[in-house]
């Protein structure tokens, strides 16, 4: 069944253009991710989709009733609304009942009475009548997951991350029939985007999403659409599916190529010497030569950007922490954590969000002070500080106006390279580098960030969020210099892969300040987590076996005259009641009942689950003991 269906659209921007007459479905069930440069308009399809912008040409055919939610890269949350309001906004009517059933329990919770009371019954009126109880479970679940528990918080009060966590759980709690998500695990931790993985790849609905992660690609999506050199390109089959065919694709371009510019060069020879008297054969020859002419001089614009600039030497001390504290008020973001830094070795970070990470970044990079302990950082240290904020230049300049300003002249391993060179070789055209910098792509300006930091040669780089919004080709030539970097590097990223690819071992955040040095990639961390988690949940275990085995051997004895009236009595009593519950559910959505019965059979209803599920508890406890 087709959900959607984009046939020839284009899209520019002045000169630039950004795709041109692409085409391609979203079947139901199916699950799409799209790959592109930065800059290639990944974002504006996506809300050309969406409804939000709009085609220069073509058009955009979606499925009559089809539910689609929107997640958009940076979310224009309203700032004077609450968590609770930008959460449960939408036209539909079950998701404001349900607004208003959680709105009615943060009230009772906050100021019970008699007030509260009734709001809270009133909503459970609502949710009965419009079916709202089936988004309720889905609501506790993500709220759950994203650690949202403040509803009443304005949006105004909320960091970018936290924003973002607000936005996705709308475009979730919603039950879309397709999901179109831009970006969906920017500022999310492990945890979080591991739970998102399984929750999108268990759930029926369609999908369409933007992503740089790679294992993500890899564990949800079915299908790949690639935007390249204007067109579109599908693999069905995941991200590592993708890989493979795409490289045979650029083999037989590239074959393809060759036989045109070998052909070229045959027919260029017989224009030369074609003779005064022409025929219909060499007319129909001489017609075609253009066309050859045309293919063989194609140029692949494809470029392998290499990030090779030098690091100066270090010497024999680097830094070293000593035992070092930082609170912020009750929270304790590092508590007494000591290490000295090798030469050339690779650390990750990884943790909770809001755990402390970023604040151990600062400590090192002198940007905040420790409030015991100490930082000692070597003379010959030149440190590369990559901040999750990004560039904040203090007026909208010019790309290569903001790179001059940090060096007209780059030092290289050989040589040196103008400013304007540099950023040609990092894949910033003339006409990008004479925009202005508001004018970039979210990617763009991740990347002209990156190229400033590594324009001082550092040889202790320290990277806070490095991939947010980096395209995928850019982060595989990231990895490629950092993995030949001979410095230090001290990263935090969410990016699986390229912790696995690049560390030696990883600092883990546990909490209250503590840091655990572990030894190994992210991946053995995470497999050395889910077995200690294993092995805590056997300790349990076999400190119930006793208290189990003893009220086994209470239950083994056979039962009394009692206990077998109370099973034939409670059969009766579940059976009566699971009656009088689908009666009451009947009466709730026959739309006959006035607001006073609704009231009391709602109550009624709760009630009833209630009484089932406590008398279907204690009639299992005694099946058991008729066994």
């Amino acid at each position: 069944m087709n959900y959607l269906q984009a046939e020839h659209i284009s899209k520019s921007y002045g000169e630039k253009i950004l795709f041109d007459d692409i085409s391609f479905g979203i079947e139901k069930g199916q699950k799409v991710a799209l790959i592109a440069r930065n800059g290639t308009g990944k974002s504006s399809l996506m809300r050309i989709l969406a409804g939000i912008d709009a085609a220069d040409s073509g058009r955009v055919t979606i499925r009559n009733g089809l539910r689609i939610a929107f997640l958009d890269q940076n979310p224009p949350l309203d700032n004077n609304i609450t968590v609770l309001d930008a959460i449960f906004a939408s036209d539909n009517v079950a998701m404001q009942a349900l607004r208003d059933y959680e709105f009615s329990l943060d009230l009772m919770k906050h100021h019970p009475g008699s007030e509260s009371d009734r709001l809270v019954s009133s909503s459970m009126l609502k949710m009965d009548a419009v079916g709202g109880w089936t988004y309720e479970t889905r609501a506790r679940e993500i709220l759950g997951q994203f650690a949202i528990h403040d509803l009443n918080q304005p949006i105004r009060e909320l960091s970018g991350g936290q924003k973002k966590k607000i936005a996705l759980a709308h475009t979730l709690i919603g039950e879309p029939d397709l999901l179109l998500l831009d970006e969906p695990t920017n500022h999310l931790d492990f945890e979080m985007i591991e739970w998102l993985e399984e929750y999108l790849s268990r759930e029926s609905l369609s999908l369409l999403l933007v992503t740089h992660d790679r294992y993500f690609l890899d564990n949800v999506c079915d299908t790949i659409l690639e935007i390249e050199k204007d067109s579109i390109f599908p693999y069905r089959g995941n991200y590592s599916y993708y890989l493979e065919k795409k490289a045979e694709r650029e083999f037989s371009d590239e074959q393809s190529l060759e036989k045109a510019r070998n052909l070229y060069r045959t027919e260029l020879e017989w224009i030369r010497r074609m003779p005064k008297a022409r025929t219909t054969k060499s007319k129909a020859r001489i017609s075609s030569f253009d066309e050859v002419k045309d293919k063989a001089n194609q140029r692949n614009d494809e470029k392998n950007i290499q990030f090779g600039v030098n690091a100066n030497k270090l010497g024999g001390k680097i830094i070293e922490v000593d035992n070092i504290t930082k609170r912020f008020g009750d929270f304790i973001a590092v508590d007494d954590f000591t290490y000295i830094f090798k030469r050339g070795e690779k650390i990750g970070a990884v943790g909770l969000n809001g755990v402390g990470k970023s604040t151990l970044l600062n400590i090192i990079a002198g940007t905040i002070r420790p409030d015991l302990g100490k930082i000692t950082v070597g003379q010959t240290v030149v440190m590369g500080y990559y901040t999750q904020e990004g560039l904040q230049p203090r007026e909208d300049k010019r790309v290569i106006d903001i790179v001059k300003d940090v060096a007209e002249e780059i030092q290289l391993k050989k040589g040196t390279m103008s400013a304007s060179q540099f950023l040609q070789h990092f894949n910033f055209s003339y006409p990008v580098q004479q925009a202005y910098y508001s004018s970039l792509s979210g990617g763009e300006k991740r990347r002209l960030y990156l190229l400033l930091q590594l324009i001082k040669n550092p040889n202790f780089l320290i990277l806070d969020e490095p991939t947010n919004d980096l395209d995928i080709q850019t982060l595989q030539v990231l990895e490629d210099f950092l993995l030949e970097y001979p410095g230090c590097l001290l990263i935090v990223s969410h990016d699986r892969f390229l912790l696995d690819k690049l560390c030696d071992h990883v600092f883990v955040f546990e909490g209250k300040g503590k840091i655990k040095d572990f030894y190994g990639n992210y991946t053995k961390y995470y497999q050395w987590r889910i077995g200690e988690e294993k092995r805590q949940r056997l300790i349990k275990e076999l400190a119930d076996k006793p208290a189990k085995a003893e009220k086994e051997k209470k239950t083994s004895s056979k039962p009394s005259y009692k206990q077998l009236k109370e099973f034939e009595a409670l059969e009766k009593e579940i059976s009566i009641l699971e009656e009088e519950k689908k009666n009451t559910i009947e009466r709730l959505n026959s739309g006959d009942a006035g607001v006073e019965e609704l009231q009391v059979l709602s109550i009624r209803y709760s009630e009833l689950e209630l009484l089932i599920d406590e008398k279907t508890l204690r009639w299992m406890e005694l099946g058991e003991i008729m066994e």
